[in-house]
């Protein structure tokens, strides 16, 4: 069969089950948008900036299990696409990102937008290549499929000339590609079960990709069964119920001290599925590097990471679900010893979640807690909560307790303007869900306009907009570094709710507690109704920069520290 380029690339995407694709349209693939025009089978969603359509392809793949599928134009295009395909880098999730590109004509001139992306992308895919020739787009396909699926999952880009895409072949389809998993031994299920046996204070860290309904049950089966204690690394809580009584919390930034410390004091961590980065490891201060003092069981689906930077006392490279099949199967340690401190470190737990140290002296007129304890009473169980980077979201990983597994959506890499696409996606790809997204004011405006979007997919989350006219990082950073020397953090924003109605969604403004819970109310019926997004824009104080300090009480400290 004859076909051009354009239209054997997108066959090839049906043929590997791509059902969703997020785009910015480009005159550099403007065939394969011609071609896409036929193909019913897959949803083609447009967005407003590219960075808005890797930020979905990242979510989506996180909240299906499949590969999140992105085309970008070349030059501007391929350039603002970078940020979510370096966050899909760092959060292992599967992309393939297929960018325009100059014809092979004027190729090496510096022609019109022209980027040798091998280059430009190296660092932050797993595989970069240009299809030149329209008889190997099936090879390149499935093999971009493959590597973004295989081992430690990642994105990888594909360039595709113009005139590639025109030109015509008889090429036959690729099949399918299949995702390949390694899977322990027999003797490390018995190393494990070994040192399990012979330790008095273990710790379960999840995390990383990879993770299935069936392979969080297993684990959980495992886990209480031992009676262990059971956390979550930097934004994978979704891993484990945060509901069960064996769940102790999570270990990132913001950490709990108590659950701190009991890492450290631990004799033995099982870190299954989690790279065992800065931000779960506390600046890698839980662990010490190169050799830890705890006995350190990793196991990883990415043979590199093994060893990286810890050396475990047992390394498993394994796929999650072939490794908790086997914990699922192995016999529970009898009488263990850590059963009350398992029931401890949940009480401390619970305990963290309680009304925080900053509000020991006065409580603002908008108080965040009560806005999270009163979201936990009112929403379902399966919420899915999607947040972009910035202090306002440790109200959301601190005092929210996640439910099973693909009810949390956010960037490890600390990526702002995550949350609003990644919002937007998951209310395309699940409708019947709940969706609420957690954004800054300087975050949200990074990506905001991915509410229109929102409105043209009938596509309709609540945005929570947290406004406390900064940037609130980088003000906590500069107030303890550089005291009351306050210099290009301050923003002067516009009227966040108003602005949301300008896209076609509803916009209200809460100022104080009792306004909360009305407006969430309104804000669901809306959405339920009118399939349009609902924005909240919450003016915060600006004083009440985390859970535990104020501004002031920063500066104050900086100060007296100082010489």
């Amino acid at each position: 069969m004859l076909r051009s380029g354009a239209r054997l690339l997108v066959d090839q995407l049906l043929v590997h089950g791509v059902n969703h694709i997020f785009c910015v349209p480009g005159e550099s693939y403007l065939a394969v948008l011609d071609a896409l025009a036929d193909a019913r089978a897959i949803k083609l969603v447009v967005n407003r900036h590219e960075s808005g359509s890797t930020f979905m392809a990242d979510a989506y793949a996180k909240l299906t299990g499949q590969p999140g599928v992105a085309f970008v134009t070349r030059g501007p295009g391929a350039t603002n696409a970078a940020i979510g395909i370096h966050t899909a880098f760092q959060d292992s999730t599967p992309m393939v990102v297929f960018v325009g590109q100059v014809g092979n004509d004027f190729v090496e001139r510096e022609a019109f937008q022209e980027i040798d992306y091998r280059r430009f992308f190296g660092q932050m895919t797993k595989w970069v290549a240009q299809i030149d020739r329209a008889d190997r787009v099936p090879e390149y396909v499935a093999r971009a499929f493959q590597v973004a699926t295989s081992g430690r999952p990642g994105p990888v880009v594909l360039a595709l000339p113009e005139d590639m895409q025109s030109q015509i072949s008889e090429a036959d389809d690729a099949l399918c590609h299949q995702p390949v998993q390694a899977a322990p031994s027999d003797m490390q299920i018995a190393a494990l079960r070994r040192a399990l046996g012979q330790a008095q204070r273990p710790v379960v860290v999840l995390g990383g990709y990879g993770w299935t309904q069936a392979a969080c049950e297993n684990v959980r089966r495992w886990a209480e069964a031992n009676h262990l204690p059971v956390t979550c690394a930097f934004r994978f809580q979704d891993l484990y119920d945060n509901d069960l009584p064996n769940y102790a919390g999570d270990v990132g930034i913001g950490i709990n001290p108590k659950l701190a410390q009991r890492v450290k004091d631990a004799d033995l961590v099982i870190a299954l599925g989690p790279r065992l980065g800065e931000m779960t490891t506390s600046g890698y201060t839980l662990l010490e590097v190169p050799r830890p003092r705890q006995a350190l069981v990793h196991v990883h689906q990415g043979i590199d990471e093994l060893g990286r930077v810890y050396q475990p006392a047992l390394a498993v490279c394994s796929g999650m679900p072939q490794f908790a099949s086997r914990l699922a199967m192995m016999m529970p340690i009898e009488s263990p010893p850590w059963r009350e401190a398992t029931a401890a470190a949940r009480a401390e737990y619970e305990a963290w979640q309680s009304r925080p140290a900053v509000y020991s002296h006065s409580v603002p007129k908008l108080d965040l807690w009560q806005v999270v304890e009163h979201l936990r009473i009112s929403l379902p169980h399966d919420t899915i909560i999607a947040n972009g980077a910035g202090n306002f979201a440790t109200w959301a990983h601190r005092f929210w307790r996640y439910g099973p597994l693909r009810t949390q959506l956010a960037p490890t890499a600390g990526s702002m303007g995550y949350g609003v696409p990644a919002a937007v996606a998951a209310k395309i790809a699940a409708p019947e869900r709940t969706v609420v997204c957690f954004a800054g004011d300087g975050d949200f405006l990074m990506t905001g306009q991915e509410l229109a979007t929102a409105v043209q997919n009938q596509a309709a989350p609540i945005v929570l907009l947290f406004n406390n006219g900064m940037y609130g990082t980088i003000r906590m950073h500069q107030e303890r570094e550089f005291p009351a020397r306050v210099h290009g953090t301050q923003l002067t924003n516009p009227h966040f709710a108003l602005l949301a109605q300008a896209y076609g969604a509803m916009g209200l403004v809460v100022e104080r507690t009792d306004e909360f819970g009305p407006a969430l109310l309104q804000a669901s019926e809306h959405t339920r109704a009118k399939r349009t997004p609902a924005l909240i824009e919450l003016r915060c104080d600006p004083e009440v920069i985390t859970p535990n300090a104020t501004l002031s009480a920063i500066r104050a400290t900086a100060q007296l520290q100082r010489p």
